[in-house]
């Protein structure tokens, strides 16, 4: 997430690799990490996203994770909050998305996961008036 110079707050969203549909960062637990610890490797590697992270949940969502052989999964996501303080050129993932700046109301119009679009809908009034957000600014 991030603010720009106007005021405006804006989450940054990716393409997925095999639908192409906007998604947030994300991805598994990884051994030896904090789960948020891998978030923030996870907006790097699929975001190109550098900044600060929140340790405390901002909300949570399911989806089904399409596997090998037609196979799903439920996945159930931890969203960590981010405020994105720049953005690289070049990343690990970079020609297998594509990336973007949205409101977070125009965020939630174009996500499939209806929990992740109504967590993207209480951020568009006051984000920073949301309780873990706001701790999570004071901290930052």
């Amino acid at each position: 997430m991030r603010w720009t110079k106007s005021g405006k707050f804006q989450v940054l969203m990716v393409t997925s690799r095999d639908t192409g549909r906007w998604i947030m960062p994300k991805g598994w637990t990884m051994n030896g990490k904090k789960p948020w610890a891998a978030a923030e490797i996870e907006a790097l590697e699929e975001a190109g996203a550098l900044g600060y992270i929140g340790h405390e949940i901002i909300g949570q969502y399911t989806y089904k994770k399409k596997m090998a052989k037609g196979l799903s999964v439920m996945c159930e996501v931890d969203v960590y909050p981010m405020i994105v303080e720049r953005l690289k050129r070049n990343w690990k993932e970079r020609s297998e998305r594509k990336r973007k700046w949205f409101s977070a109301k125009g965020a939630a119009k174009r996500v499939s996961e209806p929990e992740l679009a109504e967590l993207l809908q209480t951020l568009a009034n006051k984000p920073a008036k949301q309780p873990v957000i706001r701790e999570f600014l004071k901290a930052s």
